[in-house]
C-alpha cells in the first residue's frame, strides 16, 4: 500500500493531465494493486454479508477522473482511491460500506447517505418508533470506541412535523445516518489490515440492517 501512497502524492503535487499521461503505466498498476487488496476485504466481509461472496472490487471502485463540470477546482483527478462496498457495487441507494484512501484521508464508513426524502421520512419515523431498539445498535461500548459520532449532514432545527425539544432530536435533526473510522496510511502496512478492517465494520451491520429494514418494510 506504500506505492498506492507515494502515487497520491506524487499525484496530488502533478495533478495535470500531461502528468497523469506520462504515469499512466505506473496509475494502472497501483490500481490493479489496490483493487486487489479491496478484494481481501470484501472476502473477509463476506463471512457476516453473504451478499458479498460473488462481489467484484472492481465493481465497487470509484474512478480517479473527477467531474469538473460545476465545481470551481479544475484539477482533473481525485487524490483518492474509493470503493461503495454494497450488494450492487458502487450503484446503491441503501446502507452500505464505503472505503476511503487517500493523501489526506483514510476511513471506512457505514450508513446511509443522501437518501430521497420519501425514505429519509420513512427511515426517520422507524428510528422514532423504535428508538430503544435504535440506541441500543448503535451505542453500545464497542461502536463507540470505533465510530464515536454520526458523520453526514443534519438540520440545525427539527425537521417538519417534529417539536425542537423532542427528546431524540440529535437523531432526527440527522439527513444522513452514517459513521466514520479515520486510519493512518501506516494502519495498512500492517498484516491483515484487511480482516481487522472487516471486523471494525462489522461492528455497524446491526445498524445497516435497521436502516435497510426500514427501508424495504
Amino acid at each position: 500500500m506504500q506505492q498506492v501512497y507515494d502515487f497520491l502524492r506524487d499525484l496530488a503535487e502533478n495533478n495535470n493531465r500531461e502528468w497523469f499521461n506520462a504515469n499512466k503505466s505506473r496509475y494502472e498498476a497501483v490500481r490493479k494493486y489496490w483493487l486487489s487488496q479491496i478484494q481481501i476485504l470484501i472476502n473477509e466481509m463476506a463471512a457476516y454479508e453473504p451478499s458479498f461472496r460473488n462481489l467484484a472490487a472492481a465493481d465497487c471502485a470509484y474512478r480517479i477522473y473527477r467531474d469538473t463540470r460545476f465545481s470551481h477546482d479544475k484539477t482533473p483527478y481525485k487524490t483518492h482511491f474509493s470503493a461503495l462496498l454494497s450488494p450492487t457495487g458502487r450503484h446503491c441507494d441503501r446502507a452500505c460500506y464505503y472505503f476511503h484512501t487517500g493523501v489526506d484521508e483514510s476511513a471506512v464508513y457505514s450508513g446511509l447517505w443522501c437518501p430521497e426524502p420519501k425514505v429519509l421520512k420513512k427511515v426517520r419515523k422507524a428510528i422514532i418508533d423504535n428508538v430503544e431498539e435504535f440506541r441500543a445498535i448503535v451505542e453500545t461500548p464497542e461502536v463507540l470506541a470505533e465510530f464515536p459520532q454520526w458523520w453526514g449532514r443534519q438540520l440545525k432545527t427539527a425537521p417538519k412535523g417534529y417539536d425542537r425539544n423532542h427528546p431524540d432530536i440529535d437523531l432526527l435533526r440527522l439527513t444522513e445516518y452514517g459513521r466514520c473510522h479515520n486510519y493512518s496510511p501506516d494502519f495498512f502496512n500492517e498484516p491483515g489490515w484487511q480482516h481487522k478492517t472487516a471486523e471494525t465494520l462489522k461492528l455497524l451491520k446491526p445498524m445497516n440492517d435497521f436502516l435497510n429494514y426500514s427501508i424495504d418494510e
